[in-house]
């Protein structure tokens, strides 16, 4: 039996390493997905009925609370993975970590007492458990910015003294348990549970929109880390494996996310984060917008040579991915090259504009990252923007006063010519002006972007 509990448990950790490594090409992701799904199958199955269990037993009852649970978690994360609209997709992600995290600090609650006087198992118990009750609570807070509950950031007095020294008071609550094991009542882990709580409360309020993809990336590795705690708590490889795979990817992305938005990741973990919200430009705006009409639009884009699309959050939020899809291959039929510029930001998690685009079968090979589309923006013609803001704002280059000052951002005001859709003037979510709309190469083109696009593309039609 225990042989054969070794082979799934390999099975398991060798899927779920295959199947990130195919996450990382749009085509071959969703099997991917598969794969690591079906490695983990393999693996609860394999422990449900093959481990030894020498402190229970198999049960009737156990067995069907156990496939009970999973048969009701099963329909309702398929229900909510099936029914969720691609603009709601990163409050999906923010809960689901969530629910990762609380399942960490569930295990440290439940394994506390059972492992007084054990110190090696019980420093993993409380680090699971702290850092999975942190993500859990912090994913929930994100989950409500981002679904629209808590539109605001709340930044309270003294924020950077009080966090810090809130995040001490939990790192040394830790350690003091651990070593006092044996003379602390078992009560004592759920005043620790509850000031993880608060401290992954206090984490991420203060945290603005436009800086969800780092939060979101932050804490899908602590999500990661805690699980791997609980994989050296139990000795189960592919908890363990899963674990560092989720910790480590989701660590890289931060790293990057931090570089696309031009923060020390320091800032991100003592509390200098966030409150991008209430910000504004130092700079007085000069010069006026033009807009453009759809027939002339239609003109610039089918007589051009390259054009660039630059998708954005508005993109989502007015479903406009399939008809920005037609656009690109009617223009494509006329000779157009065309392509789409990716900022590592865009959108409200990462790798948001990717799936999005992917949702409506644009080729992988279109879609170009900002370090290899900002030197062809020179030798392009037409740059669409839709949806976009602050990721192309060049405040960014310009205005030391500016928020979003030294931020990586899509060169686009050196194209020739830069049409921006958008519903109206209102600030993206760094909340301050954008330079480019006042630039003489920019037109604006209002209105809802799938409406837009396809009387656009109907006009384009006509020539």
């Amino acid at each position: 039996m225990k042989g054969l509990l070794e082979i799934c448990y390999l099975i398991g950790s060798v899927t779920f390493i295959l199947g990130l490594k195919m996450m990382g090409n749009a085509k071959t992701a969703r099997n991917g997905n598969l794969i690591g799904a079906a490695g983990m199958t393999i693996a609860i199955l394999g422990t449900i009925f093959l481990f030894n269990t020498e402190h229970t037993s198999r049960t009737i009852v156990k067995l069907t609370l156990i496939f009970g649970a999973i048969a009701i978690g099963t329909a309702i994360g398929w229900w909510k993975a099936k029914s969720v609209e691609m603009t709601k997709m990163p409050e999906l992600v923010s809960m689901f970590n969530g629910m990762g995290g609380a399942c960490a600090a569930l295990i440290g609650l439940t394994e506390f007492q059972h492992n007084l006087g054990k110190p090696a198992e019980l420093s993993f118990i409380i680090a699971g458990m702290v850092i999975g009750t942190i993500s859990f609570s912090g994913s929930i807070i994100a989950y409500m910015k981002l679904a629209g509950t808590m539109k605001k950031p709340i930044r309270l007095p003294q924020y950077n003294i009080l966090n810090n020294a809130l995040l001490l008071a939990v790192v040394l609550f830790s350690v003091y348990v651990v070593i006092q094991n044996l003379s602390l009542p078992t009560y004592i882990i759920w005043i620790l549970f509850a000031v993880a709580i608060v401290y992954g409360i206090l984490f991420t309020i203060p945290i603005g929109g436009a800086d969800m993809p780092v939060v979101i990336s932050l804490l899908n590795s602590f999500t990661g880390l805690a699980a791997a705690f609980g994989g050296f708590l139990y000795d189960n490889k592919p908890m363990l494996t899963g674990g560092i795979l989720v910790g480590s990817a989701g660590t890289l992305l931060t790293l990057a996310m931090c570089k696309a938005m031009n923060r020390p990741l320091s800032n991100v973990i003592f509390g200098a984060f966030g409150g991008g919200n209430t910000a504004s430009s130092g700079d007085d705006v000069k010069g006026s917008i033009k807009d453009i009409q759809v027939s002339d639009l239609a003109v610039l884009l089918n007589y051009s040579k390259k054009v660039v699309i630059v998708p954005g959050y508005g993109l989502a939020v007015a479903q406009a991915q399939h008809i920005i899809h037609e656009l690109e291959k009617i223009l494509e039929e006329r000779g157009v090259e065309v392509k789409y510029a990716i900022h590592p930001v865009a959108g409200r998690m990462p790798g948001h504009m990717n799936v999005l685009l992917a949702e409506s079968n644009v080729e992988y090979d279109k879609l170009v990252e900002m370090e290899d589309i900002n030197p062809e923006f020179e030798q392009t013609d037409v740059v669409l923007i839709v949806g976009a803001n602050d990721v192309v704002n060049p405040a960014a280059k310009t205005d030391p006063s500016s928020p979003i000052y030294g931020m990586p951002i899509l060169e686009v005001d050196r194209a020739k010519h830069v049409v921006v859709n958008k519903r109206s003037m209102n600030a993206g979510y760094a909340g301050i002006e954008n330079l480019l709309f006042y630039d003489p190469k920019c037109s604006m083109f209002f209105g809802d972007a799938k409406k837009a696009l396809t009387e656009l593309v109907a006009e384009i039609k006509t020539l």
